[in-house]
């Protein structure tokens, strides 16, 4: 079996899962990164190398006051708890999105596990975090037109390349698969610019029920599909 070489996903459906077992939405998020602790070990027994989850959008700061409360605790939870968890897996961890809206100490935890996991060589695992694509790209292109105000680039020579290596996401390649839970099928403003080529897959699974005969089952759709280097083999 093909295994993709990097999956993106959209980890949807931890309230609503909650909601079914009678318990609160918060209780969906705890058992949600629960999975994600596994599903990352999971994915790389697989033969994925770069895994990227989609876990707070800019635009989910709308939430509710508590909600939003809540996950910013699990996730200071999440990032200290991960710095054993990435050596012991030898996980290289990194956040993109826009860490600056979050509190320091939250700051100063995501740093904490970036550097403590920078040489690892196992799974490369990306948390987006505040993240959302046209903000990204916005950034991004804020930086761009600065280097060339400086002359530090030519408007001439602009690349698509350029513009990659001014996204958050310069270093990795592109997803092969991207993967949405809980049966909507929409990107919700997620690596726009990286998706360009990608597979989609979309499953009525909550996140906190997808495991790995979930992930593989996806796989094996991915390998249903007829793939040619720049898009799937008849586009035009």
């Amino acid at each position: 079996m093909n295994v993709p070489e990097h999956v993106a996903i959209i980890l949807d459906g931890n309230g609503r899962w909650a909601k079914s077992k009678g318990m609160p939405r918060n209780y969906g998020h705890v058992i949600g990164a629960r999975n994600l602790e596994q599903i990352t070990e999971d994915a790389w027994d697989l033969g994925i190398k770069y895994l990227t989850v989609y876990l707070f959008s800019t635009e989910n700061w709308k939430r509710s006051r508590d909600e939003v409360g809540s996950l910013m605790k699990l996730f200071h939870q999440y990032m200290k708890t991960s710095i054993e968890r990435a050596r012991k897996n030898n996980m290289k961890v990194r956040v993109i999105g826009d860490p600056t809206a979050f509190t320091q100490d939250l700051q100063d935890s995501i740093r904490a596990l970036e550097e403590s996991s920078k040489n690892n060589t196992g799974l490369n695992f990306q948390l987006a975090l505040n993240y959302g694509s046209r903000d990204e790209i916005t950034r991004g292109m804020r930086r761009m037109a600065a280097d060339v105000k400086s002359g530090r680039i030519e408007p001439e020579d602009i690349t698509e390349d350029t513009i990659r290596s001014y996204l958050d996401t310069a270093d990795i390649p592109d997803p092969d698969l991207l993967i949405r839970t809980s049966g909507e099928q929409r990107l919700s403003n997620y690596l726009l610019w990286q998706l360009a080529y990608t597979e989609l897959y979309f499953t009525d699974v909550p996140w906190p029920a997808f495991h790995k005969e979930q992930l593989e089952e996806a796989i094996r759709a991915y390998n249903l599909r007829d793939r040619r280097f720049g898009g799937v083999k008849g586009d035009k």
